[in-house]
């Protein structure tokens, strides 16, 4: 209904309600600001999650000024797709830390379908976020003239891909005092070559013809994404600590500083996942029946997920 009516608007219409809706967002961010401050709630306990909304909100009405075109007023449809990747997604590396407990959260209020309700919002930004926000750099022209020199892509490398990708999996879920920073790097390895047998985007592909603009888009995305991270959980009720067992110095917000190199692969591994995705659906979920069953299976997982967390990941306090 949303994407109808955006397209039967005038192009005038479209920017009045863009800037309407980026009006909105900032008012809501102001909003959560001042309640954070007094302690109000829902703000003081879930600032992280308003933040966040209002700033994809924004960025979009930045973007769609300045292109004619964004996430929210043109493809409307992808956002719920997007977060429900994006919650997907990230409750993988949360599974991974119940082997790494590289991180806890604390201060989520008691009440289960509050706080399952805290969780789906909040880890549904991450994609929303970082995409926005590339988006948002490449409107601005950053980095349009870089360019590579073009090499064959040849057809050998899925293999030491795909091995490299698992021993950056395994290694840190088998000796993750060690190895705990190679998870961030994994699926980059081991999605990739799905993404490229399976006619989807490349990240790789383009790399070697000297597309590399959108890799620079994702590094410093992430890295801007990162600081937003960090300083918006800083200071919401509800957040998470780290416990890292080395390189806990120099803390930014609760980050240590050294940290903060893992969010620009972070943002690579984020789009290389949501291409896998995207050539998965269109490559075995093209019928309603399945796209019904891969919806089931997502929400069974994040309900599995949503109760491993309550029991080893949140930290509970008398």
């Amino acid at each position: 209904m949303f994407r109808l009516l955006t397209i039967m608007m005038s192009p005038t219409a479209r920017r009045l309600l863009s800037g309407t809706l980026g009006l909105l967002a900032g008012i809501c961010f102001a909003v959560a600001m001042w309640g954070l401050y007094h302690g109000l709630e829902p703000f003081a306990t879930w600032f992280y999650s308003f933040a966040w909304w209002s700033y994809i909100v924004l960025a979009d009405t930045v973007i769609f000024q300045r292109q004619g075109e964004s996430l929210l007023l043109t493809r409307p449809r992808e956002l719920p797709r997007l977060a429900a990747a994006s919650v997907t997604c990230w409750l993988v590396f949360e599974f991974a830390n119940f082997f790494l407990g590289n991180w806890h959260y604390q201060g989520l209020p008691p009440a289960r379908l509050t706080r399952w309700l805290g969780y789906w919002l909040g880890f549904a930004t991450v994609f929303p976020g970082l995409f926005q926000t590339r988006d948002l750099l490449r409107s601005f022209g950053l980095f349009a003239a870089v360019q590579g020199s073009p090499r064959p892509v040849g057809s050998a490398w899925p293999v030491p891909f795909l091995l490299t990708g698992w021993l950056f999996w395994l290694l840190p879920l088998l000796w993750p005092r060690f190895f705990f920073p190679l998870v961030w790097l994994a699926f980059i390895f081991l999605l990739e070559p799905f993404c490229y047998l399976w006619g989807g985007r490349s990240l790789w592909v383009d790399w070697r013809q000297g597309q590399r603009r959108e890799v620079y888009l994702l590094l410093l995305a992430g890295l801007i994404c990162g600081l937003f991270w960090e300083c918006w959980n800083y200071w919401a009720k509800a957040k998470w600590i780290y416990t890292l067992p080395y390189l806990q110095f120099g803390k930014v917000f609760e980050m240590p500083v050294l940290g903060y190199l893992g969010f620009p692969p972070f943002a690579v591994a984020c789009a290389v996942m949501a291409h896998f995705l995207e050539a998965l659906q269109s490559r075995g979920l093209t019928t309603p029946r399945a796209r019904r069953r891969w919806l089931a299976g997502q929400v069974l997982f994040w309900l599995l997920m949503f109760t491993a967390l309550d029991h080893w990941t949140v930290w509970w306090q008398p």
